[in-house]
């Protein structure tokens, strides 16, 4: 039997964090890529980032490249944790828009009471 290499094929996951509604209002991006920095648990260790996550901005939206096995539910958490902690998780929501991408929208509040 010949020997046969087997080539290993790391695949890259890409999710983004859409705050195009509340940019600049209230939520601080800049801060939000920070948080994220600072809080991503790589290995069950915290700031072991490494080149396996890769968080950058664009304007608006915030990107996250990852080579290893990585949950789109994990960042859902991190959001949502960042939200209660500038204390505005009562006015944004975080919703998913695409297979790998989160948006920050405001909650509809008027819609319910003109159904009333």
């Amino acid at each position: 039997m010949p020997n046969v290499q087997k080539t290993v094929v790391k695949k890259s996951h890409k999710f983004v964090i859409d705050c195009t509604a509340p940019a600049g209002k209230i939520v601080d991006v800049a801060a939000f890529e920070k948080y994220l920095h600072d809080r991503i648990k790589v290995d069950n260790k915290v700031g072991n980032l490494g080149s396996n996550v890769v968080i950058s901005k664009d304007k608006s939206k915030i990107i996250i490249n990852t080579t290893i096995p990585f949950s789109k539910r994990y960042l859902k958490y991190l959001t949502k944790k960042f939200l209660k902690f500038k204390q505005i998780r009562d006015f944004l929501r975080v919703v998913a828009t695409t297979k790998n991408t989160y948006e920050l929208r405001y909650f509809n509040i008027g819609d319910s009471e003109s159904q009333e």
